[in-house]
């Protein structure tokens, strides 16, 4: 079995524990993220008038437990068992 865990705010959870929770932009569900392609928000191009700014960084979107996160991808840990 795949898990997707993930840092929120210094505490690392399984995002599969919760059955309502979605990542990247098509909301899906953690198993089926990783297993289509993991995608992240990553522009090759950005911005001038952002491009320093924390908006250009490369990030994942993870609703879990009824809260929104924007999380970096170093913040995400795959792990099989």
């Amino acid at each position: 079995m795949t898990k997707i865990y993930a840092c929120l705010a210094g505490n690392w959870v399984c995002l599969n524990d919760d059955p309502e929770c979605s990542i990247g932009d098509h909301l899906q569900n953690p198993y089926y993220w990783w297993e289509e392609g993991a995608p992240v928000y990553a522009p090759v191009e950005r911005a001038k008038d952002i491009a320093n700014s924390m908006y250009c960084l490369d990030y994942i979107h993870v609703f879990y437990k009824g809260k929104d996160w924007r999380l970096n991808p170093m913040f995400i840990q795959i792990v099989t068992e």
